[in-house]
């Protein structure tokens, strides 16, 4: 169970990601979903998914239309991904007297989101309240990396034992692929063969960092004034201030807003750097699929992202807001070229050890068998 099948969110497309890689390992796979929204409903379909819309326009319609799904399907397990389908889906398997296990994908409830201006603290706490109830009643968390599971295993009262952690993985074939197509993309985007061009595939939201980012960029064209800063994402509740500063370091001919795309690793492919400027993630899926795709990558130093990464031999890793840091790093990049191509190199090598989705599939079939056989140690 799942919020939606919205093509922009990093839990649905891993979802799209590894669905058929699931079935193939003898995984019958439904997926129900809260929110009326097209999205990777027609891949999931032809993955042999079976999909069930439950929007009912309440937590408590949804929360019965889940019930009626569950009474129907009789799953050996519900997994839920992402707070609503948490909530609604735990008080439904369980009303159902199915084991039920849940996704940690974010270290939530922390001093970051407190400090986000689109947020109120109350209801972060409310929510905090609502989750940590409701997580009583899970055989088995699966967190997308150790950080996360240290800090939500606090902060839900859940013992740490209870939680496996297994990275999202991604398909080394497509990113390959993508990687050809880099001259095709950058004539699509009228960008010249030679242009300098930072990447950053995000949410235009305050999480992600990227007002930093664009101030940022400002220093990097004072020694690279040729280079074009490229965000692909929604926009959000840092639109309208981000397009103000892009205003003051060149406007549309430095910072390009492509809004949201279906084809990032194709972005990819066409950068000569990745950025991620998050002020928090809870794994950072765009930086495995950066590092797949052997573009350098630039990254605020977050513990769950270092994780990926493994060290500074994998990619340039500065401080969250650190605007200056971060423009040092990225003039870097873009003008030691044999320094990043390496760090690129190392990159790539780790991420086809570790995060290609064939690797992630088998242990994901581990962690149900482990819940299914009530395993709760």
């Amino acid at each position: 169970m799942i919020d939606s099948v919205d093509r922009a969110g990093g839990a649905e497309q891993a979802l799209a990601v590894t669905a058929s890689h699931l079935i193939r390992r003898g995984v019958e796979l439904d997926v129900a979903y809260l929110l009326d929204m097209d999205g990777f409903q027609p891949e999931l379909a032809d993955a042999g998914v079976a999909l069930f819309g439950v929007h009912r326009g309440s937590r408590a319609g949804s929360a019965a239309g889940l019930r009626r799904v569950i009474r129907d399907r009789r799953p050996d397990l519900v997994h839920t991904t992402l707070f609503e389908a948490d909530v609604a889906g735990r008080a439904a398997a369980l009303a159902c007297r199915v084991p039920v296990v849940s996704s940690l994908v974010n270290s939530a409830y922390g001093p970051e989101q407190f400090a986000s201006p689109t947020l109120r603290p109350w209801k972060l706490r409310a929510a905090q309240g609502l989750d940590a109830a409701t997580a009583r009643g899970v055989r088995r968390f699966h967190a997308l990396t150790e950080h996360v599971a240290d800090v939500m295993a606090r902060r839900l009262a859940v013992r740490r034992d209870r939680i496996d952690v297994v990275p999202r993985g991604r398909d080394p074939e497509l990113l390959a692929a993508a990687r050809k197509q880099r001259d095709a993309v950058r004539a699509e985007l009228g960008l010249a063969a030679d242009t300098p061009v930072v990447l950053a595939a995000a949410r235009q939201e305050y999480q992600k960092g990227l007002d930093v980012l664009v101030e940022a960029f400002g220093t990097v064209r004072m020694t690279v004034p040729e280079a074009v800063l490229v965000l692909a994402g929604p926009p959000g509740t840092q639109t309208e201030r981000l397009r103000a500063a892009a205003e003051t370091v060149g406007g549309e001919e430095s910072v390009r807003f492509l809004g949201e795309r279906r084809d990032v690793p194709e972005l990819m492919g066409a950068a000569d750097v990745f950025v991620l400027s998050s002020r928090w993630e809870g794994l950072g899926s765009v930086v495995i699929e950066a590092m797949g795709s052997g573009v350098p990558v630039v990254t605020t130093d977050l513990p769950p992202v270092r994780e990926i990464v493994g060290s500074d031999a994998c990619a340039a890793l500065v401080p969250v807001e650190d605007a200056p840091a971060l423009a040092a790093a990225l003039t870097a990049a873009l003008t030691d070229r044999a320094g990043a191509a390496a760090r690129a190199d190392a990159a790539l090598s780790r991420f086809l050890d570790t995060f290609t989705v064939d690797r992630v599939c088998d242990r994901m079939v581990d962690f149900y068998a482990r819940a299914r056989a009530g395993n709760r140690k």
